[in-house]
């Protein structure tokens, strides 16, 4: 019995390989390294605080919560526009310096939109369908040149999804990056466990594992290296978004900037709540912390409170937008600061496993409990922690489900809707409805223009202006 397998049998999870002599060499080195990564020391403690424990949650921390400060929009009322100027202005010469990379989360599957592939690798775009994956390469290729420094671009895949993901991107040249400047690397994984906090096989060689959360994906920064390449090479901003997203501004300068000037270790963006049951997450203040609330766990008299000008009072919505500190990321990534861990989280799933007959039993109901943090989570840990307020028309459409809201189509309907505000205003005579949809169907490359100023500024820099059409696409 190897080293590994005594440390399993010592902490009650040597079931683990009671299978080991029946299967294959190779399959024995694959069980031995998924072994390796579990940190039982992590996994008991997890199990004992929160699938053992059967004491009720702490709801006193409703009664503390106010609504989170955030900066308005210029436009807004209470803006300032001259700020949002000088924001703009000390995010653009941080791009300038080349001290800002772009991070984003990709590890899950097209499953929920009916697709068999990775999310990232989903056709998006009104015309083209081009996949979420090149609309963010177009932007940050459209920020690298107008800024005259490559963006560098963290990709967080999963092992579900890490070789098809690379070899899209490869398929596809890149998109016109630089090769040397896309990194790859795979989210952590965490074991799921029975009620009993004893270790799912999935098979005789195959342990039970799933993505450790989105969360996990500061500790993947860290662990895979990523952190110290972004260190040598200058890199001390990290602009973090989500693969389901085509409207974020994957580099945002006045973003950038208000975080630089706050010198904050993580920075965010709100959107106004739709709705009081709109489900997002709420930046919230507790004892004079930052945090957020999910919208399952805002009780409801406060998610339908109303301030003196008839607005929602908790209304400002988490987007899964924000911008880390590199020395941030690694503090907390590490785990060297006790006192800075992300929590992780509890979901009661149905997972298929092996008994110890070897029987594969396929569960009807919640049979086992998987763990995973929420990169939100960071908020409290951060010092001097900003939130703004962003547009929701040119910053947010999600591409979650199938069907219905925040799907393919409502997005590229978004997008539309984008790019004809943008023609709008330079000028284009184009008939809209009352939501403003317009009535052809076109597309613009952020290589065209990416805001509206230069979108106007390439239209007007256009000797021969097509005509909008149904299919027109400006690139």
């Amino acid at each position: 019995m190897s080293k590994l397998q005594k440390h399993f049998e010592s902490n009650g999870q040597g079931h683990v390989f009671t299978f080991f002599d029946e299967i294959t060499d190779s399959e024995q080195k694959h069980l031995l390294k998924q072994a390796s990564d579990i940190d039982l020391e992590e996994l008991s403690e997890l199990v004992s605080s929160l699938v053992q424990n059967t004491g009720s949650k702490n709801e006193t921390i409703a009664d503390s919560l106010e609504p989170a400060e955030f900066t308005p929009r210029p436009e807004s009322e209470g803006g300032n526009p001259s700020l949002w100027i000088e924001a703009r202005e000390k995010g653009e010469s941080a791009l300038r310096a080349g001290r800002v990379a772009a991070f984003t989360v990709a590890g899950g599957q097209g499953t929920r939109l009916g697709y068999d592939g990775p999310k990232g690798t989903f056709g998006v775009t009104p015309v083209l369908k081009k996949s979420l994956f090149q609309v963010f390469a177009e932007k940050i290729l459209a920020s690298s040149l107008i800024f005259g420094r490559p963006v560098p671009w963290y990709i967080l895949t999963s092992i579900i999804n890490h070789d098809e993901t690379v070899a899209f991107f490869a398929e596809n040249n890149f998109f016109g990056l630089p090769e040397d400047k896309v990194h790859f690397f795979s989210q952590g994984l965490m074991p799921a466990v029975d009620a009993n906090g004893k270790i799912l096989m999935a098979d005789k060689g195959q342990i039970a594992l799933s993505p450790d959360g989105h969360g996990g994906a500061l500790r993947a920064l860290v662990r895979s290296g990523a952190i110290r390449q972004m260190e040598a090479d200058g890199i001390d901003t990290i602009s973090y978004f989500q693969v389901d997203n085509p409207l974020v501004r994957c580099i945002d300068p006045a973003f950038i900037g208000f975080h630089l000037m706050n010198n904050s270790e993580l920075s965010s963006k709100m959107v106004p709540k739709a709705y009081p049951e709109e489900k997002v997450g709420v930046f919230c203040q507790a004892n004079g912390q930052a945090l957020v609330v999910e919208y399952s766990d805002l009780p409801e008299r406060l998610a339908q409170e109303r301030d003196e000008n008839g607005e929602i009072r908790f209304r400002a919505g988490s987007i899964a937008i924000h911008i880390f500190d590199r020395n941030f990321v690694d503090r907390l990534g590490s785990g060297r600061d006790e006192s800075a861990k992300l929590p992780f989280h509890l979901a009661n799933k149905k997972v298929s496993f092996i008994d110890e007959s070897g029987t594969i039993h396929e569960p009807d109901e919640p049979n086992a409990y998987k763990f995973e943090m929420f990169v939100f989570d960071a908020l409290p840990f951060a010092a001097n922690p900003v939130i703004i307020e962003t547009d929701r028309a040119d910053d947010f459409s999600p591409v979650k489900n199938a069907s219905g809201i925040d799907s393919a189509e409502t997005s590229a309907a978004d997008q539309l809707r984008q790019f004809t505000r943008w023609a709008k205003e330079a000028g284009i005579g184009i008939e809209t409805d009352e939501t403003g949809l317009p009535s052809v169907t076109f597309e613009v490359s952020p290589l065209f223009g990416d805001t509206p100023g230069r979108f106007i500024s390439a239209w007007e820099a256009l000797e021969h202006k097509p005509e909008l059409t149904d299919g027109l696409v400006l690139v």
